[in-house]
């Protein structure tokens, strides 16, 4: 019996030995969504809920920027804000692990240090994946279509699981950084507000100019934005720098949470009880 296993030294075995312990803890994730089946009932329930209530309810109200059709222009923002989401879904299930000591027992293993942190990200991706495809689904039965080829709707659906990803890392960090799930409340309440200023239901131009500003520069509005030109919706564009560069903006964003959130997370999964 082997107490203290040989911890690998060269990069190649290391990766390996990464890799493996990662797609462990993504199984057990995964595992736990599929045994958890209201999990995902109650993640879709407030964005199928919006859709049925802006695109039927107060959809009449609404005006589009050069006109069209409002749940076509509703759509893409909804995309985004459940991916935007994403974050306090995976913050919660961090600090559910951190309370219950079962990262504590992960640390206590001869695994990989990134291993638990990279698991989570990827079954996140997973779980995010399907969240995804079964709001496209609503949205077809509810008028909403892409006008575009195929493989600009991949790319729109492409540039939501980016954002997805990027989030997953802050989600991550925040997950082990704050001290219970009571402290996770106060993030979940910042995200909704985050979240509506934001062209995700109504145009920036329709809004005070000072919060129209911000609402152009929210990272989600970016990817907003670049989604409704690829999908071929309604209400893309604008005359700021932000919003005419929009796809630029949707890599860009991301790329920078990720570029900081990643490395603290698996810097802060590290330092966890010393």
């Amino acid at each position: 019996m082997i107490l203290n296993p040989v911890i690998p030294q060269s990069p190649w075995e290391r990766l390996r030995w990464g890799t493996s312990d990662a797609w462990v803890v993504t199984k057990r994730v995964l595992m736990q969504r599929v045994r958890q089946p209201g999990l995902l009932i109650s993640g879709l329930t407030f964005p199928i809920v919006s859709v049925l209530l802006f695109g039927y309810v107060f959809g009449s109200a609404m005006s589009v920027p050069g006109g069209g059709d409002y749940r076509e222009f509703l759509m893409p923002g909804m995309f985004a804000q459940t991916m935007m989401f994403g974050i306090g879904i995976t913050m919660t299930g961090m600090l559910t692990d951190v309370e219950r000591g079962i990262t504590n027992r992960f640390r206590s293993m001869p695994m990989a240090r990134s291993g638990v942190v990279l698991g989570r990200s990827v079954a996140d991706m997973l779980n995010s994946l399907l969240d995804l495809l079964v709001l496209v689904l609503c949205g077809l039965a509810v008028g909403w279509t892409w006008h575009g080829g195929f493989s600009a709707m991949l790319g729109a659906l492409g540039l939501l699981m980016l954002l997805r990803f990027a989030v997953i890392w802050l989600g991550i960090f925040l997950g082990l950084l704050l001290p219970n799930l009571e402290s996770a409340s106060g993030i979940w309440g910042l995200l909704f507000p985050f979240t509506m200023i934001a062209n995700t239901f109504v145009a920036p131009q329709m809004m005070p100019s000072w919060l129209g500003t911000i609402a152009e520069w929210n990272p989600l509005s970016a990817t907003v934005g670049a989604t409704r030109e690829l999908f071929g919706n309604p209400g893309f564009g604008g005359d700021s720098w932000a919003a005419q560069n929009s796809m630029l903006l949707a890599i860009l964003w991301p790329v920078v949470l990720i570029a900081i959130f990643l490395p603290l997370s698996v810097r802060r999964y590290r330092k966890l009880g010393r």
